[in-house]
């Protein structure tokens, strides 16, 4: 008897436990995974697709994730399932108090190069589970999988397409923001605000860098964001070192930030176009580190520290603040 072992993939399941056995525990869900390709080509019928270059922004729940450039070249079509490889991968579980418990919205939204030209985009979905099951297909295949709920939408575009999926993540943290009314004003004090509250993070890249590792510390235990060990950052000394080779952090310019409404009680800020908000103020400094510990420590602390957009909400008082 053979067997097909299935890949870690995507989707979206509403766990319903029936009539499960009393001592039989349901499985749960441990991630969900999209999958999004624009193409040219016959799934069904072709090995390979050609993939349609342009611009997809993704959006969680409102929040833009990212904008991520899809280029034209040919990718191969997977398994039975005639899955064509992905152009864009996100598995949710990553995202942290980004994700809510009850429904939450994944939108993807795609500008082709040419605007003129027919193409199909195919988006697909998958829960991961904590256990996996086998199931038998004739009498010589057998199957076993941890994935479930597994789903895929495929729709014929013209210009810019959007596609929408709704699903749920009972992995979720349920934050008291969650909960809050949507933030649908800003002042122009409140736009004061924001942008002294980008720029003030730039500030703690500063000897003796207590402001930076107190901005690392909350990533302890936050389900779903990066973990920063503190404590070997400064023992390494990574900061001080990068920071003496002449490297510095630099924000987005007032005439590039973008403060981004959610619908909810989130509020996004973020450089306009496809840049970060935080970047080495020269990127030629970072040549001179050459010390692959201290880039791996270095690297990681910084960006955990200076993110490409930072999420705030308002606080009990009127103030802002950020959240993981």
């Amino acid at each position: 008897m053979r067997s097909k072992i299935r890949p870690l993939l995507l989707a979206v399941v509403l766990l319903a436990p029936a009539t499960a056995a009393p001592a039989q525990a349901a499985a749960r869900v441990l991630n969900v995974e999209f999958k999004f390709t624009p193409f040219v080509g016959d799934p069904a019928s072709q090995d390979e697709v050609t993939t349609v270059a342009g611009m997809a922004e993704v959006f969680v729940n409102g929040i833009p994730l990212n904008r991520q450039e899809v280029g034209a070249g040919a990718v191969p079509v997977l398994f039975e399932a005639r899955e064509i490889a992905p152009a864009v991968w996100l598995p949710v579980e990553s995202l942290g108090s980004i994700l809510r418990q009850g429904t939450n919205t994944l939108r993807i939204e795609f500008m082709p190069a040419d605007p003129k030209a027919a193409y199909k985009a195919q988006l697909r979905w998958v829960s991961v589970m904590d256990e996996a099951t086998t199931s038998e297909d004739g009498a010589a295949t057998t199957t076993t999988t941890n994935q479930a709920g597994e789903g895929v939408e495929t729709r014929e575009a013209t210009g810019r397409l959007v596609m929408e999926h709704a699903f749920a993540a009972p992995f979720a943290a349920d934050r008291p923001w969650h909960h809050a009314a949507p933030e649908t004003t800003l002042t122009a004090a409140d736009r004061t605000a924001l942008r002294a509250l980008v720029d003030e993070r730039v500030a703690a890249f500063t000897p003796d860098f207590a402001r930076l590792y107190a901005l690392l510390a909350p990533a302890a235990g936050a389900p779903g964001a990066t973990t920063i060990d503190v404590a070997e950052v400064q023992r390494l000394k990574c900061i001080d070192q990068v920071h003496a080779a002449g490297l510095r952090i630099a924000a987005a310019s007032p005439e590039e930030f973008e403060i981004v409404p959610s619908g909810h009680a989130e509020i996004v800020l973020r450089a306009k176009g496809n840049m970060p908000l935080y970047r080495p103020a020269d990127m030629s400094v970072l040549a001179k580190i050459t010390d692959e510990e201290v880039q791996i420590c270095a690297g990681a602390a910084l960006m955990k520290a200076f993110p490409p957009r930072l999420i705030v909400i308002r606080g009990a008082k009127g103030g802002w603040t950020t959240v993981e």
